[in-house]
């Protein structure tokens, strides 16, 4: 049951610190406040499962944000599976952003920070919220567009100005879904090895926390004009990688029935010793062992954040043999969901972001080249001439930063994203379909070319929000909307054709078809199969 209040809009221009009702304060966005200071607005009030909801009608597309789908994650709640939200009283306001997960900053450069529009919100523990973005709150049976953050599993949130949902609810008719989840040590601490079966889950916990959302998709979006039997699941980077562990999860299984892998292919998980390993460095950091985990509840969040910056190892899903019972897709694709549909690909230039560590990326010159090609290929030498020199014949006249992107690029994000669709296709139960975006962003002399995460903005079909990208370059819209169009094709029917690009058809191992996604959109069969075919073999080679 839903209803709309016209009423005059109080909200000014500038950025609003406004009292919620989680705990603590939410700072909103400048971006809010504009997108909701409008002559007048409607509040659209939904009944869901917990309580009722207070949304707003903005521009034709009913937005709800900051939606509880689980209760806090503090206290004893914490490092264990979540629980669904303590249903509510009255009406709730669903008006703005709900607290990200504690986190640690992600490392970024000015300009990738600049390019990606990057805001923060308030850190919480009671994080476990998700935004709505639907044409109605009728019944619709519209497609779900579920999307999941990007960030490693360390930091993000569903709230960026990127992944806003009200463009692409609109452009197909479709309910867009963000949320926020546990990350870093609050979400992927493996304690089961050391504390026993209280703590059996916990190294999966963050990716629990999606499934409970997707549970609340189920349960509720109908009230938000969705269909909870068509719902796809979409993500990038880290937010890629949630969505390839999703595939492998019991849990997750009828949840949802297409899925999207952009730039963030996750063949295996972390397994339970490396996992163990990284636990007992991070409660040695903190001063306790597993003797004492139950002090772990009570030490404060920030110190946990702090402890997990000292900690060697890393924080991501745990292979435990339960939560996720096999790796993804290694060394076979998981037959939990061999009958989703799966779009995969990835972006020409994926290292221009991923090595921005490397303060020397764009001055490199040859020596520089050769060392770095070398320690990728393990010390080396006959190796790394190998590879340089079949990228110099590839590309002749690429620069030694040009070339080693080119190297990290293929050997890393492509490669895993060709091994994940091959292995996936093999099972002959669901259609699988691969792009390759390709369109060179024009911000800071345009050497940052078609890095990783540049394909959101054209994704979600906010070209708006990425000035900084695309500096609002006409042909950039176009493709906006013919990409934005197949996905939302993709998540309709779980075919991407339908959608002003060419005829798209699915990859196979036989036919390898690509969807190169740039100014001039085509079908490629195998391309640059030299160098696929080059790094399967050096794969063989180090096996």
């Amino acid at each position: 049951m839903s209803k709309d209040v016209s009423r005059r809009s109080f909200l000014t221009r500038v950025p609003l610190l406004m009292a919620g009702t989680h705990a603590g304060l939410v700072l909103a966005r400048t971006s809010e406040a504009a997108a909701l200071d409008t002559p007048t607005r409607s509040d659209v009030i939904v009944e869901t499962s917990a309580g009722r909801i207070r949304g707003a009608n903005v521009n034709g597309i009913r937005t709800f944000k900051g939606v509880p789908y689980g209760a806090s994650t503090a206290g004893a709640n914490r490092f264990l599976p979540p629980t669904k939200p303590q249903p509510w009283t009255g009406v709730r306001d669903a008006l703005l952003l709900g607290p990200q997960s504690p986190q640690l900053p992600g490392f970024k450069t000015p300009e990738i920070q600049m390019m990606q529009n990057l805001t923060s919100n308030e850190s919480s523990e009671d994080c476990l919220v998700l935004n709505v973005w639907t044409p109605g709150t009728d019944n619709g049976k519209r497609p779900v567009m579920f999307w999941l953050h990007g960030g490693g599993f360390q930091f993000g949130s569903g709230g960026q100005p990127f992944f806003d949902g009200a463009n692409l609810a609109r452009r197909g008719n479709v309910v867009t879904i963000t949320i926020n989840h546990r990350l870093g040590c609050v979400g992927y601490l493996h304690l089961g090895d050391l504390g026993g079966p209280a703590y059996a889950k916990s190294g999966n916990v963050g990716m629990l926390d999606a499934v409970l959302a997707l549970e609340w998709v189920r349960d509720n979006v109908d009230r938000f004009g969705g269909d909870p039997s068509n719902v796809m699941i979409f993500g990038e980077s880290g937010g890629g990688s949630k969505v390839s562990v999703l595939l492998g999860m019991p849990a997750a299984k009828g949840l949802f029935h297409r899925a999207a892998i952009e730039s963030g292919p996750a063949l295996t998980a972390t397994s339970r010793e490396a996992a163990t390993r990284t636990a007992t460095g991070f409660l040695n950091v903190l001063g306790l062992d597993k003797s004492k985990l139950d002090r772990l509840q009570q030490v404060p969040v920030g110190q946990l954040i702090e402890a997990q910056s000292l900690t060697r190892g890393g924080f991501s899903p745990v292979h435990d043999g339960n939560v996720i019972p096999a790796n993804m897709f290694e060394p076979v694709a998981t037959r939990i969901s061999e009958d989703v549909p799966l779009l995969i690909g990835s972006n020409k230039d994926e290292g221009t972001f991923l090595l921005q560590s490397d303060a020397e990326l764009f001055t490199l010159d040859e020596a520089g080249l050769k060392a770095r090609v070398k320690n990728s290929a393990g010390g080396s030498d006959e190796a790394a001439e190998r590879i340089l020199n079949l990228y110099r014949q590839t590309y002749p006249r690429a620069s030694p930063t040009d070339q080693w992107v080119q190297i990290y690029t293929d050997r890393s994000m492509r490669m895993r994203s060709i091994t994940l669709a091959e292995r996936k296709a093999a099972q002959k139960k669901a259609n699988v379909f691969m792009y390759f975006f390709a369109w060179n962003t024009v911000g800071f002399g345009g050497k940052y070319k078609a890095l990783h995460m540049s394909e959101i903005p054209f994704v979600f079909d906010n070209i708006g929000a990425a000035e900084t990208m695309t500096h609002g370059l006409p042909e950039a819209k176009t493709l906006a909307g013919k990409v934005s169009s197949a996905w939302i094709a993709f998540a309709r029917s779980g075919n991407p054709s339908p959608s002003g690009l060419p005829a798209w058809p699915a990859y196979s191992a036989d036919s390898r078809a690509t969807m190169v996604l740039d100014n001039n959109p085509r079908v490629e069969v195998d391309p640059a199969h030299e160098l696929r075919a080059f790094w399967l073999r050096e794969e063989k080679r180090r096996d």
